[in-house]
């Protein structure tokens, strides 16, 4: 280790406070993960990876890769295919095989998945809204500076 190096002893109030903001970053997190979980289930009978996974689709606009859709989604293949199987059995997506390679699987919206998905994001963007309805506009401005800013940090 580096002379310069220091290895922050547990009463060093910067190394408190970094960790009082990380569990702080954490329970938001949880907390509105929580939240929109429980509302796309009760409201849409669809998991919260389901819709992140229309979301995906619908941005981009055209066929996927379950390995395009995994890398998208920063998830494993076999989470986008557990999640793929339930959105195709519900119609939301159709899924072909590439005449070039059989392993290789295109996803695509259908358009029944995008009428539901355009109505799950409607209210997606509302429940948003709500949660965060006690932060003025530059509230919610001044944090998204700080975590653009703590992400970069932590990115080092």
């Amino acid at each position: 280790m580096n002379q310069k190096e220091k290895i922050p002893s547990k009463g060093d109030s910067r190394t408190k406070e970094s960790i009082r903001t990380w569990l702080r970053l954490l329970s938001c997190e949880t907390v509105i993960e929580q939240q929109l979980r429980s509302l796309f289930r009760t409201n849409f009978s669809v998991t919260l990876p389901q819709f992140d996974v229309l979301s995906e689709l619908e941005r981009t606009g055209e066929q996927m890769t379950m390995s395009e859709l995994s890398r998208e989604l920063m998830v494993s293949n076999g989470n986008v295919t557990g999640v793929i199987d339930r959105l195709e059995k519900n119609g939301f997506v159709t899924r072909t095989r590439a005449e070039h390679d059989r392993r290789v699987q295109y996803i695509e919206l259908t358009p029944k998945g995008l009428g539901e998905f355009n109505e799950m994001a409607r209210h997606h963007a509302s429940w948003l809204d709500d949660m965060l309805s006690d932060l003025s506009m530059n509230d919610m401005a001044s944090l998204q500076q700080l975590l653009l800013k703590t992400r970069s940090s932590a990115g080092k």
